[in-house]
């Protein structure tokens, strides 16, 4: 994989360069073409939690959304990795209580929520682990809703032989004109394809443009729009994902994915962006996304300036180093 990456972030320490992160990017809009390219990025990905805006899309099409009289904010945290603040814990278990489904149902596995003080309020709390907290929770209440609202079997949804997975490989197909030849299996449970990253750009890119997918375009824009409107849900309140999509005042949708994947969707270039990082460190993907989108003048603000260029501290707060975005 190195040999089709460049360097991309670059972390110093008292006037030495650290460590260097590799990865691939691309931009690529809904007709194919390849607007700039850094590395190869015919690189094989598993697009992760990148995927949910078209897990979503695969779930709601076809008028299911309306069916089910989903808010924009449920739309939205179908599609989100949320952090388990407050608001996501709420909404997760007021879904399952709305579907008569408690997190047993879920596939997911338990987890602690991401950020510290959540972390020991749940534990004086609960004393345990719950799936409500994993940061997948909510597309997988969506999981179950569709599968309540189709009459289909809610025992192992995430099974790749499950109806709604095996329509959402022939999505993801019909989207990057791609034949998955291999399905892998995300933490979450649910299946990831393997597949190249500038396919995936492309597949996510026709999002950006839902004007050409026809039946699917209404639910496009709908799922586009909701995580816009409501980033914090996509997220958290210190979720990169979430301040670069509030920061873009609704223009792009960012979107994380686990080992160093990250995309943007951006509907006025009818484009996408998407970033893999070669040894799948997170950190590097969010800076790496935060210098392409300012190097690519899609935003200019002086927060973004802080996401790819951050100090690096020691214990007592001192700032001893950098982590910058060097592509």
């Amino acid at each position: 994989m190195f040999k089709d990456t460049i360097k991309m972030v670059e972390v110093t320490r008292s006037g030495f360069t650290e460590s260097i992160h590799h990865g691939t990017a691309v931009l690529i809009n809904s007709n194919g073409e390849i607007l700039k390219e850094w590395g190869n990025s015919n690189i094989l990905i598993y697009p992760r939690s990148a995927l949910k805006p078209i897990q979503s899309l695969n779930l709601y099409k076809d008028g299911v959304a309306e069916a089910l009289n989903l808010s924009d904010k449920l739309i939205a945290l179908t599609t989100a990795s949320h952090h388990a603040e407050t608001i996501h814990q709420e909404m997760v278990d007021n879904w399952l209580k709305r579907m008569n489904l408690n997190e047993n149902h879920l596939s997911c596995g338990p987890a602690w929520p991401w950020n510290e003080k959540d972390q020991f309020e749940a534990y004086s709390k609960y004393k345990t682990k719950r799936k409500i907290f994993h940061n997948c929770s909510g597309k997988h209440c969506g999981h179950l809703a569709v599968c309540q609202y189709k009459n289909l079997p809610i025992k192992n949804y995430q099974n790749k032989e499950h109806p709604i997975q095996k329509d959402l490989i022939q999505l993801i197909e019909d989207l990057s004109k791609y034949k998955i030849k291999n399905v892998g299996v995300d933490g979450c449970t649910l299946p990831n394809p393997l597949m190249p990253l500038k396919k995936f750009a492309f597949a996510t890119a026709q999002l950006a443009d839902y004007i050409k997918l026809n039946e699917h375009s209404a639910m496009a824009k709908k799922i586009f729009d909701s995580c816009v409107k409501f980033p914090e849900i996509t997220g958290g309140s210190k979720s990169i994902n979430s301040i670069l999509t509030k920061l873009s005042n609704e223009k792009v949708f960012f979107k994380n994915g686990a080992e160093g994947v990250f995309i943007a969707i951006i509907p006025e270039q009818k484009s996408a962006l998407a970033v893999k990082i070669a040894d799948g460190a997170n950190r590097a993907a969010e800076v790496t996304i935060a210098g392409l989108i300012s190097e690519l003048e899609i935003i200019n603000s002086d927060q973004i300036e802080k996401i790819k260029k951050r100090p690096i501290k020691n214990s007592t707060g001192e700032i001893i180093g950098s982590m910058k975005w060097i592509g």
